[in-house]
Parts: structure tokens; sequence; C-alpha cells
């Protein structure tokens, strides 16, 4: 009997602690005098600079990043929907990561009370390095569960061990889902928790890895049963 071929996906999912958070902030002011909303902004980004630099040095943070700035003009409009005067805005966008979580926090505190300053979303990631080993740790988990299944198959039909002839990504050996790629998710702390301080809790990253292999087995007996 010709060679039996047998066609499965291998998948493996590991969940890991974040080792770095990403936040994301900006400064804006508005007004009627252009030039003193401008400078207002300017002042409160230079100490959030300022700040951020020191978070650098003290190694509590690795990086951040300041390079957007908005200066616009618009006319307000009454209730009654009249125009108004024109109005300045000047937004100022920074984003900083931190490795220290705990100095993460006591910065939230500090800045989202701040006349002009909004926090927004707080992004959690794994290094890269890291991100790599765990993904090629996956990698040989997954191969090893299809080379489980492509076995398991060929045994329910009676046949000797597979050998695999073909590993891919998911959807190249022919079709097929798509494998979900790795992602991660935050978990917001319960409402009404009691604090002076804010409560960050990052869910675990979420890494699923899956593969496509083809295998033959020989010997292909008659009916299992």
């Amino acid at each position: 009997m010709p060679p039996l071929e047998i066609v499965v996906r291998g998948t493996a999912r590991g969940k890991y602690a974040p080792e770095r958070a990403i936040v994301s902030l900006s400064v804006g002011m508005s007004g009627e005098q252009r030039d003193s909303v401008y400078n207002r902004a300017v002042e409160v980004r230079s100490r959030l600079a300022a700040e951020l630099d020191d978070h650098v040095a003290r190694q509590v943070a690795v990086r951040w990043t300041g390079d957007s700035v908005w200066v616009r003009s618009y006319r307000p409009t009454d209730r009654d929907g009249r125009l108004q005067p024109p109005a300045y805005a000047t937004d100022f966008g920074v984003e900083a990561e931190f490795t220290d979580f705990e100095a993460l926090s006591r910065f939230i505190d500090s800045w989202a009370v701040r006349d002009g300053v909004n926090v927004g979303t707080v992004r959690w990631k794994l290094r890269p390095e890291s991100r790599l080993r765990h993904e090629a740790d996956l990698r040989r988990e997954a191969v090893a569960d299809a080379v489980a299944k492509a076995q398991a198959y060929a045994d329910a039909v009676g046949s000797g061990p597979v050998v695999a002839v073909a590993l891919s990504d998911p959807g190249m050996l022919g079709d097929g889902p798509t494998a979900r790629g790795g992602h991660s998710r935050v978990m917001a702390a319960p409402a009404g928790m009691p604090s002076d301080s804010v409560d960050l809790r990052a869910d675990d990253i979420d890494i699923f890895v899956a593969v496509d292999a083809r295998f033959v087995a020989d010997g292909a007996g008659g009916p299992v049963g």
C-alpha cells in the first residue's frame, strides 16, 4: 500500500509576566491667546520631560519619546450656535516605557491630577529578547504536539511510525484556519478598590503558536476495530 499521508496542526500556548509597561500621555492647553497657550503647554511638557529624564537615569524607565505636537486654532460656538472669537490649542504627545511598575504607578498618580495633562493607555509587553526566546520554546512544543497528533492518527489505522516531510507556518500547506498571533491584555483594577494610588494590574502576556505539518507513515494496515 502507498504511504499514508497525514496533515495536522500542532499548537502551543504560554503565559508570561509582563516586563515592560508603556504609558501614553498628552499635554494640552487652550485659550484665547496663542502665545500664552503655547508657552503654558511648553512649560508643563518641559517639567514632564525633566522627570522622565530622571526616571531613565535611575533606570526605572528605559526610554521616552515626545515627537508629536499639534498647534491649531478654532472657532468655538455658544449654546445658541453663534460663533465666538478664535481660540487656540496646543497639544504634545508623550510616551514612556517603564520597567519598574511601582514607579509607573507613582508617576501616574502625580501627573494624572495636573492641569492640562491627560494619561492615556498603558500597554504591557515582554522584552524583545524574552519574546523571541518564549516563541522559540513554544514552536518546539507545537512541533511535538503535531508529531503526537500525527502518530495518534497513524496508530488508529494500524500504521507505523510517522516521519515529517514538511513543516510550515499556519496556512502554507493548504487551506486551513489562520492561527491567532500572540497578544497581551490589560486587566483594570476593580472599581471602588480602596487605595491611595492607582492600582496597575497586568494580565500575563498570552503567546499562541501554531505549526502545520505533513507526515507519512508506512505500513498502513487494514481496517482497525
